[in-house]
């Protein structure tokens, strides 16, 4: 494929935008410039490096130009758009985290053993989680930074409700593996009393146990992402 600077994709597509693909179109150099949010003499340079690339035909009347894209023109957008639809299709499906096994607070199995909250997880992910959650410290600020895109995701969410003394926060669940093999939930909360390198897991079984891990133990989870 030619390759093509991002300054003459950009004017491409506009001109694709406005039906230059099979008719000639009428554009002014200052409203091209608008459109690529660029200066008018970048707009004019664009176009005519375009032309002399063969990219593009021009007919020039006054301060009016008519473009239309040739057919090597607009086959060098299809490679392009080809090209960006196979790396953004097969892109990564899942969001590895590394981490230490780490102590919680002790507050995961008074709050898996509320009866607001056991009743959803049953209904919503099949099961009512070991009283406790597995908590690992993300190793690297890139992990931490990974996982604060779930707070946007769709994920399972075990709805917040009030017993009438006191109110209790949303969950998200996120089904996710333990050291690739260990079917578990990542979870997050709409209140948590941890920083944002710890992260929380759940699981049918003690996670410890089945996985027979220790503090300082190094983990990795594995989140599908979009269920694949």
């Amino acid at each position: 494929m030619i390759e093509l600077k991002i300054q003459h994709i950009l004017t491409l597509t506009h001109l694709l935008s406005k039906g230059a693909k099979h008719n000639f179109v009428t554009i002014t150099t200052s409203s091209l410039g608008r459109n690529i949010k660029k200066s008018q003499q970048a707009a004019s340079k664009h176009l005519l490096e375009l032309e002399n690339k063969n990219y593009i035909e021009r007919i020039i009347s006054g301060r009016k130009i008519s473009v239309k894209i040739t057919p090597k023109g607009y086959l060098e957008m299809v490679k392009l758009s080809n090209v960006l639809q196979k790396n953004l299709t097969s892109s990564p499906s899942h969001v590895l985290l590394k981490g230490t096994l780490v102590s919680g607070l002790g507050e995961g199995a008074y709050y898996m053993s509320l009866q607001g909250y056991s009743k959803q997880f049953k209904t919503k992910i099949g099961y009512i989680p070991f009283p406790g959650t597995f908590n690992v410290k993300l190793g690297k600020k890139e992990y931490t930074e990974t996982i604060s895109q779930f707070e946007e995701m769709d994920g399972i969410t075990i709805d917040g409700y009030s017993d009438g003394k006191r109110t209790y926060g949303w969950v998200k669940c996120f089904k996710a593996k333990l050291n690739s093999t260990i079917d578990c939930q990542l979870i997050r909360l709409e209140r948590s009393h941890h920083d944002t390198s710890i992260i929380e897991l759940i699981s049918k079984s003690n996670l410890r146990k089945t996985a027979k891990l220790s503090d300082n133990s190094k983990v990795t989870i594995t989140i599908p992402i979009n269920g694949k």
